[in-house]
Formats: C-alpha cells, sequence, structure tokens
C-alpha cells in the first residue's frame, strides 16, 4: 500500500480487490512477540538466580541426571544378563571406582607440586618481589596491590579453602551418587508416567529428546576424554624435554582441567610456565615453555577435537565460552564442568519443537527431522 493512498476497507480485513490492511495486526504481534521476549529473558534471569541460590539442591541433581544419561546403555546392558537391583549395583559400583581413580590422580598431581610450592614458598617469593619490582620499574602501579594479596600469608589461605573445599566436594558427590542409584531405579518408570499423561506426539518429543541427549552427552565425553589424555601425555612429553620437574604431573594436571572448556586449558598452560620462570630463573625458558603448552592446546582444542565430535556437537564457540562463564557464576568449579553438557541438553530440547528450533538453528545445534512437535 502506498504512503498516503486512502482505503475504505477496515483495519485488519481483506479488501475487495483482495488487499489486506494489517498494520494494526503487525503492531500488536510485535509488540506481543517483544513481550514474550522479554519475560523469556526475565524468567530465565529469576531461575538462575533460583539455582545459584537453592545450589546445593539443584547442583547435586543435575550431576546425577548427567551421569544417569552416560551409564544408562550399560545399566540396560546388564539388565538382560542380569537382575535389575544387581545390575544397578554394578553400574553404582563402576561410577564410584571411576570417581576415586580421578580424584587419586588429580589429588596425587596437585598434591605433590601444591607441596613443592609450599615448601619453596622463599624463593616464589623473592621472584614474585623481582617482578613485582619490574613492573613498577615501567610504571604498573597496580603490581603493588597485587603484591598485597598474592604472598605467602594468601598462598597458605588457599591452600586452607582448598582443604575446606575438598571436604565439601567428597560430600557433594555422594549426594549425587545417591541421586544416580534412585534415578536409575525410577528411569523406566518415569518414562512411562510421561506416555500416560502427554499425547503420544508430545511424549514421543521429550523421550526422544532425553535420548538423544544422553547419546550426544556420552559422545561429548568420549571426545574429551580422548582429547585430555592426547593433551596430557604430549604436555607430559614436552615438560620432560624440557628439564621441567614434575612432568608427570603437569601431564595429570593437563588431563584434569582439559576437561573444563577455555578456562581449563588456560589454567593448564599458565601453572607450568610460572613453575618453570621459578625453576629455570629465565622468562625466556618459561616464555618457550608456555608457547609450546599452546600449541598443544590449539591444536587439539581448535583443529582436531572439532573434527573428531563431528557436526552432532557443533555449537557456536561464543555460546561454549558463555556457557562456561555463566554457570561457574552459578555453581562454580561444577558449573564450569557442567555448563557446556546443559547447554547441549537446552539446544537438543529447542530443535524438536517448532516454537524453540530457531534458537538451536542459531546457536549451532543441529536440527532432527524427526520426533519433532510440528
Amino acid at each position: 500500500m502506498l504512503l498516503g493512498q486512502a482505503t475504505d476497507c477496515p483495519p485488519n480485513d481483506i479488501c475487495e480487490d483482495g488487499r489486506s490492511k494489517t498494520i494494526g495486526g503487525d503492531i500488536d504481534w510485535m509488540n506481543s512477540r517483544a513481550v514474550i521476549t522479554l519475560l523469556a529473558i526475565l524468567a530465565a534471569i529469576a531461575v538462575l538466580c533460583v539455582l545459584r541460590m537453592a545450589a546445593s539442591v539443584f547442583a547435586p541433581v543435575a550431576g546425577a541426571l548427567f551421569i544417569i544419561g552416560l551409564v544408562w546403555p550399560l545399566q540396560q546392558s546388564l539388565q538382560r544378563a542380569l537382575p535389575k537391583l544387581l545390575a544397578l549395583a554394578v553400574v553404582v559400583a563402576v561410577i564410584v571406582c571411576v570417581f576415586i581413580a580421578l580424584a587419586s590422580i588429580s589429588a596425587w598431581g596437585f598434591g605433590r607440586i601444591g607441596r613443592s610450592v609450599v615448601s619453596d614458598a622463599a624463593r616464589f617469593q623473592l621472584l614474585y618481589g623481582d617482578l613485582v619490582q619490574w613492573l613498577d620499574g615501567h610504571g604498573i602501579v597496580i603490581a603493588g596491590v597485587w603484591a598485597d594479596y598474592f604472598n605467602f600469608s594468601s598462598l597458605l589461605r588457599v591452600l586452607q579453602g582448598a582443604t575446606a573445599r575438598l571436604n565439601t566436594m567428597i560430600s557433594f558427590w555422594i549426594v549425587v551418587v545417591v541421586y544416580v542409584l534412585l534415578g536409575l531405579l525410577d528411569t523406566e518408570a518415569v518414562a512411562r508416567n510421561i506416555r500416560k499423561a502427554l499425547s503420544e506426539e508430545k511424549a514421543d518429543a521429550i523421550i526422544g529428546g532425553a535420548l538423544q541427549t544422553a547419546a550426544k552427552l556420552r559422545r561429548y565425553m568420549a571426545v574429551r576424554t580422548i582429547m585430555s589424555l592426547a593433551t596430557g601425555t604430549l604436555v607430559w612429553v614436552l615438560s620432560a624435554l624440557f628439564g621441567l620437574r614434575f612432568a608427570a604431573e603437569w601431564g595429570v594436571i593437563a588431563f584434569t582441567l582439559n576437561y573444563i572448556p577455555f578456562m581449563g586449558p588456560f589454567v593448564a598452560t599458565l601453572l607450568p610456565s610460572a613453575y618453570a620462570l621459578a625453576q629455570f630463573g629465565s622468562p625466556e625458558a618459561a616464555i618457550l615453555i608456555f608457547a609450546g603448552l599452546n600449541i598443544i592446546q590449539f591444536v587439539i582444542g581448535s583443529y582436531i577435537e572439532p573434527r573428531v565430535a563431528g557436526y552432532a556437537l557443533a555449537m557456536s564457540p561464543f555460546l561454549v565460552l558463555f556457557s562456561v562463564f555463566s554457570w561457574s557464576f552459578v555453581w562454580g568449579a561444577f558449573g564450569a564442568f557442567i555448563g557446556v553438557p546443559i547447554t547441549i541438553a537446552i539446544l537438543t530440547f529447542c530443535a524438536r519443537f517448532s516454537s524453540t528450533r530457531w534458537v538451536a538453528e542459531i546457536l549451532g545445534a543441529p536440527g532432527e527431522p524427526d520426533g519433532r512437535l510440528r
């Protein structure tokens, strides 16, 4: 319709010549869409605030659901040959053994390096004082502020806090294991209840989304574990070639931290580089080790891992980084670890419903042709 053209047909009705005057309807639709978007943003913020305040309640549930998705195929396979309770006992025993193994090697790596740092604290403090003086000499006055916090006393406080967090972490994982035990018992019953309570189409979408999410999480963890092993091995080899002390421990730390995208690899390269500066007393050696470690992280994390993971786990790098930082704000270190799996689950379910499919398509999750609500 031309600007200023007169029309005798009422708003939002079809004129005799077939023209449609829908300006008012378009405005109403845009306003309603804007209101819905605003309400959705506010609801998401409210949910994150609740999850943060009730972290002790919801974080173990999220961890349990994540583990159930990983071990459910094992539970199903064992149930074909063993009674359900016996199969459940085997699965829980496997989970506990994996936890103990990962915790043991992590404690071994961090513990040996931590004891070394404490025993050489005076030397590290001296080196740090030299660094502070060098920064002050180059006009970086914030170095004085750092010196008030990064000293031997603050290091002891950090170690004491780490001990307290270790006790809390043990209690957290005990609760998670209990949730996993109860969840594996009720998984099939919950699926039956969903089919009874909802229409066949909606039930297929929800149950199919859960199965698809679990399959993606298993692939994500398999790829992450393989890449972490490769990263840890290469870090170990590089540290040994340069003569860096605790080469095997640095490899274990790199393996452990690589499960946390972006933040973990950065810390895994920064810590041995700082230790190299203290051991060799040469900035050139520390920079060389830092460069070598970053090359390892870049090649594996940015080139090999995306090709091994495939398109099924494709996500926007911005979304991955945002997930790590946002969920670490909500649930701390555990949130940084589980942030990407939660995002994978959200995008998988978004892709199965027509009203939210655009979210999955924009943020990089692939759409699945089957099992969607039309």
